[in-house]
């Protein structure tokens, strides 16, 4: 591969992982919030299937895309009412949107598998594109991957660096103390969900209407895509910029995994194609792996300085849920 298909094989990276990017966003914010929504598998299967349908429909990519948010809202909706307001439990009706989103994609866009429909463009940006390297990797992409750049950036400062960024993390961590303070918990927490929701649900029009354009129900290689989303959201520490990373490395290793495809005939090609969602589950792993007893006893027989610098970078791995998380609130 010369420099030139290399440069342009990462600016694809870059434009896989935006729907990756979005999912793990959107449930960063709901979970910052406390509420863990598990539907995302099924959620972006079926706006990805409601976003191409109605693009198709309209001709209106922009609708696609407007279709794809609101689904997301509305499947959020349905876990945050019955987690909050019926008291169920967020896994349970979570896991069973999962599989009901997911199969309601494949019942309801059989007429439309395999067709034809609209797509978004690339947008370079004038004078930027032709920068060497960087160019041809961070701007010749379209309008999504652009966005995804921002969104991460936005999302950091509106949780770290605002007032109700404060709130947000707050009704996550201690909900009773921001209730004290003024906050309607179980308020936010809706507005919250569904807004994480809505971002989350970019990313079903973002695979049919740009990175695989189309609707082709169970060999369109998104089933699976939200279970990664949920692990890179705990990789990511529940940060926007290490999730951002979490999502950028998936989708390097997906390609990865195409690049050497060539080079390993005798490695069957379905493994290539499936080892990057067992190398982020092991990747995650180790997010966690240095509050288990037997790593702090193994730690304790190397040496002072090999045993402070391992301590650190496991330290910089670990990554702390919100302490409300899937807890509901009760004003008492």
């Amino acid at each position: 591969m010369n420099n030139s298909a290399l440069f342009v094989s990462l600016g694809g990276v870059l434009a896989s992982a935006a729907p990756v990017l979005f999912a793990v966003i959107g449930e960063t914010i709901s979970e910052r919030a406390g509420v863990l929504n598990l539907s995302m598998n099924g959620m972006i299967l079926l706006s990805a299937m409601g976003s191409f349908a109605v693009a198709l429909s309209t001709g209106s990519v922009v609708l696609g895309f407007l279709a794809g948010a609101l689904i997301g809202a509305l499947v959020s909706l349905v876990v945050v009412f019955a987690s909050l307001t019926l008291l169920q439990s967020q896994v349970a009706v979570g896991f069973v949107l999962a599989l009901l989103c997911r199969d309601l994609s494949y019942f309801l866009g059989s007429p439309i598998m395999g067709q034809v429909g609209p797509r978004i463009s690339q947008l370079p940006i004038p004078g930027l594109e032709q920068i060497p390297v960087l160019g041809t990797i961070l701007f010749r992409q379209d309008m999504m991957t652009y966005l995804s750049f921002i969104l991460v950036i936005l999302a950091w400062f509106f949780i770290f660096k605002t007032r109700p960024g404060l709130t947000l993390r707050g009704i996550g961590e201690r909900p009773a103390a921001a209730f004290v303070r003024g906050a309607n918990v179980n308020r936010l927490r809706y507005l919250y969900a569904v807004l994480g929701g809505a971002i989350a649900g970019l990313a079903g029009p973002i695979y049919s209407l740009s990175v695989k354009a189309g609707w082709k129900g169970t060999i369109s290689g998104l089933d699976g895509i939200g279970w990664i989303v949920l692990s890179i959201t705990i990789f990511g520490g529940w940060k926007p910029f290490r999730a951002a990373f979490g999502a950028y490395l998936f989708a390097f290793l997906q390609w990865l995994g195409l690049v050497l495809q060539p080079s390993l005939p005798s490695v069957p090609s379905q493994v290539l194609q499936v080892a990057p969602f067992p190398l982020m589950i092991l990747t995650l792993l180790f997010v966690n792996i240095g509050n288990a007893e037997w790593v702090e006893r193994s730690l304790a027989r190397l040496p002072e300085n090999v045993r402070r610098d391992i301590a650190k970078v496991l330290r910089a791995m670990n990554a702390t849920p919100p302490a409300a998380l899937g807890v509901p609130f009760e004003k008492e």
